[in-house]
């Protein structure tokens, strides 16, 4: 299954990418009632070859999740990918591009639900809009921090 959100930011590049590559800035990104905290992670400026492990509720349920940064391109983009957590898979690669104005920042995610088939059919829809209202705050959360123009 695949997701994909671009969004403006009214900034330059290496501005945004310091503030997307910093792990302390994941929870100001996420939904407040996803209760998301990092757990362990380098308390660095992320880098290819990182863990981070995140503790979190999503429909009310507690899991335990660790990324590994598998892809950094400084200022090009990044990838993390789920060495454990609620998804058979998940790879979300942040691409970000200087335009007029800002960056254009690319969110693709590719991912696998468990349980085959009979979790795409019956989670398939419900995870689908969990990603929608996640990236939806995000991307208000990244207006707030920097500015509010729209593309």
């Amino acid at each position: 299954m695949k997701f994909e959100r671009t969004t403006f930011v009214p900034a330059g590049l290496p501005e945004v990418f310091a503030f997307f590559g910093a792990q302390e800035n994941l929870g100001v990104l996420t939904p407040p009632e996803v209760r998301f905290r990092v757990v362990r992670g380098p308390g660095r400026q992320l880098r290819e070859g990182d863990r981070i492990e995140y503790r979190m509720r999503v429909f009310g349920l507690p899991f335990r999740w660790v990324s590994h940064i598998s892809l950094w391109r400084d200022g090009e983009a990044f990838t993390d990918a789920q060495e454990r957590g609620p998804l058979r898979s998940w790879l979300h690669t942040h691409s970000f591009r200087a335009v007029s104005g800002g960056v254009e920042m690319h969110d693709h995610v590719d991912y696998e639900l468990p349980f085959g088939f009979l979790g795409r059919f019956f989670g398939g829809w419900l995870v689908r809009r969990k990603l929608e209202e996640i990236f939806d705050y995000r991307g208000e959360a990244t207006r707030q921090r920097f500015g509010d123009r729209k593309t």
